[in-house]
């Protein structure tokens, strides 16, 4: 029985449950299968990460405090988070992963990460 790659159709050679001919193919097919099939999911991803890489830059000792000035500056989008943590004092928190900000008095935000 001849086994043939799913990606460009040449013959296998090699052990019985061998899927594609070459590494090449299979990261060809993955990547194709995988990949974000929708602008929004994309953008949406491509926003977190940059908002986390922007967090992660002005918080390098796991606390501070920073301008919303500062951060806007960055590129920082505040519509973009994804999880919201509330105190038992009602204080809300606004997280991107493990990078948080808390908005204070006077156009500031205490920038916070969270321990794993």
């Amino acid at each position: 029985m001849k086994r043939q790659c799913p990606e460009c159709g040449d013959r296998i050679i090699g052990r019985i449950d061998k899927k594609f001919c070459s590494d090449g193919c299979r990261n060809t097919h993955n990547n194709r299968i995988n990949k974000d099939s929708k602008n929004l999911i994309r953008n949406t991803n491509n926003r977190l990460r940059k908002n986390y890489r922007i967090l992660e830059a002005l918080n390098p000792n796991k606390k501070t405090k920073c301008s919303r000035a500062k951060m806007i500056e960055k590129g920082f989008d505040f519509n973009y988070f994804t999880s919201i943590y509330k105190t038992k004092a009602g204080t809300i928190y606004y997280f991107v992963y493990d990078q948080g900000y808390l908005p204070l008095e006077g156009e500031y935000y205490a920038l916070v990460k969270r321990d794993d």
